[in-house]
């Protein structure tokens, strides 16, 4: 591939030349030759404008496509030729749910990028709707996502166990308590994740198996991170549903306390997601890694 096939996907990708050019360093004008080089080169059209947007032409999509299979293609046979020598050479992109990315997954990338320091590494993160529909936009090769729910063109692997357990702040009215049931977990005052989120759909799925229905619970507010969640806590009386696996520092210090919830018991998997077909072989190296790592 030549730089100029490198823009072109960019822009496509983008569907904007500015934000190509700030992906990329280097000026607008230099993306716009670019492009103007190849259209010519290939004698067609490649992006249509109307209005202010840009919009990829047939023969721009049919482009993208090839090229993109072409990227994909040198992307393994880099990693291969690195495999004749041990240097095991590519690039990685890793999308991970918002829990994965801030509690899990950084530690197995530092241990990963020691082992490997010629593949180059990304990390997108967002909730697990997000990821997922990344993958289906290539923008990422694999996603470690929390969420319950599978898609027909997607292969999961189970990587690790997790389960959501009750909590409040260490000088909340309701850190005396032991223990909830499941009347209380329904009267108390909640924070939980916003929608979309694998966390809450993850909540919404167990608790319907105890004929609780998450539109019962008593929900103060909905936040966009458990990081968010957790400091809210600091100046509410209430509590929240977040993974065991994002209070291990907060537990240790003895700002947050941990609360039984009778009866009932919510886990889930920590899962591997990957378009079937789509498998390239440094993402085999990372999933070889990850389901050997000691957590």
């Amino acid at each position: 591939m030549d730089y100029r096939d490198e823009v072109f996907l960019s822009v496509a990708e983008n569907l904007s030349f500015s934000k190509a050019a700030e992906d990329l360093f280097i000026s607008q004008p230099a993306v716009t030759k670019h492009i103007k080089e190849l259209e010519a080169k290939l004698n067609m059209a490649l992006f249509e404008r109307r209005g202010n947007k840009v919009y990829l032409t047939k023969a721009g999509k049919l482009t993208y496509n090839y090229l993109n299979r072409i990227k994909q293609e040198y992307r393994e046979m880099e990693f291969e030729l690195g495999r004749l020598n041990d240097t095991f050479k590519g690039t990685l992109r890793i999308g991970a749910s918002s829990t994965i990315s801030q509690y899990i997954i950084p530690k197995v990338i530092a241990a990963f990028h020691k082992r490997y320091p010629k593949i180059e590494l990304y990390l997108l993160n967002g909730n697990s709707f997000e990821m997922e529909q990344k993958l289906f936009d290539n923008e990422i090769d694999l996603a470690l996502v929390e969420n319950a729910s599978s898609q027909a063109s997607i292969k999961y692997i189970d990587f690790l166990d997790d389960e959501l357990v009750i909590v409040t702040a260490s000088n909340s009215v309701y850190a005396k308590k032991k223990s909830l049931s499941a009347d209380d977990l329904q009267t108390l005052p909640i924070v939980l994740r916003e929608k979309g989120s694998g966390t809450l759909e993850v909540i919404q799925k167990a608790l319907s198996k105890y004929s609780i229905p998450i539109d019962k619970l008593n929900i103060l507010i909905h936040l966009g991170s458990t990081e968010a969640i957790k400091n809210f806590l600091c100046d509410f009386d209430g509590i929240a549903l977040v993974s065991e696996k994002s209070i291990e520092k907060e537990l240790r210090l003895k700002e947050i306390t941990k609360l039984t919830l009778n009866s009932i018991r919510l886990t889930r998997k920590f899962r591997i997601a990957l378009l079937r077909g789509h498998e390239v072989s440094s993402t085999k190296l990372f999933i070889e890694f990850l389901s050997a790592y000691n957590f």
